[in-house]
């Protein structure tokens, strides 16, 4: 294969990256923890669309910050999953530099 050869097929596949990487931005995950008594929508670029809390779960202050912290831990953590994922589609695992 020619150098130029090479370097469009590189090209492309960083296009394909960022738009992988666009769309998962944009993707929305939502969870549900403490068995229903918080749910979250939080988006691939890390931002909170919305946090809904149990009234129940209103009467125990230090149970619901962690109840919360748990959420959003487990939430974030799949969308590492995810990052990792595109990542290893294009990279066929090998680690790169970035």
């Amino acid at each position: 294969m020619n150098m130029q050869a090479m370097l469009m097929q590189a090209q492309k596949m960083q296009r394909d990256m960022q738009k992988a990487q666009k769309q998962l931005e944009e993707t929305l995950f939502e969870l549900e923890s403490a068995g229903g008594a918080i749910k979250i929508s939080y988006y691939g670029n890390r931002k909170i669309e919305k946090i809904d809390i149990d009234e129940d779960a209103l009467d125990d202050k230090e149970m619901l910050e962690d109840m919360l912290k748990i959420a959003i831990n487990e939430v974030n953590d799949r969308v590492y999953e995810a990052e990792q994922a595109i990542q290893n589609k294009f990279t066929k695992g090998m680690k790169m530099p970035f």
